[in-house]
């Protein structure tokens, strides 16, 4: 059986990453979860291994918030890991 965007398992994971609140994993900006759907900064779910790539839809460790923009932006590629803003400091 395939897995659905519209299935009930993908709405939970879906529901329970918008309930957390966190930021945008790609700008770091808030989210305003009021915003419709349909905007540019609404709330949308992004995988970090996108799943043309063989990423897993429904798996929580790969699922992210994101800004409808942001996760536009991003497309198929596999977004690099930032660990902060960089440092001369060695």
């Amino acid at each position: 059986m395939a897995k659905r965007w519209d299935g009930r398992p993908y709405r939970r994971l879906t529901a329970e990453i918008r309930r957390r609140g966190d930021p945008c994993w790609l700008c770091g900006h808030d989210i305003d979860l009021t915003l419709d759907p349909r905007s540019p900064w609404s709330f949308t779910v992004d995988h970090l291994i996108p799943l043309s790539r063989g990423g897993d839809l429904l798996d929580p460790a790969n699922a992210r918030p994101a800004h409808r923009r942001c996760n536009s932006s991003k497309g198929n590629r596999v977004a690099p890991r930032t660990v902060g803003p960089a440092s001369r400091r060695w």
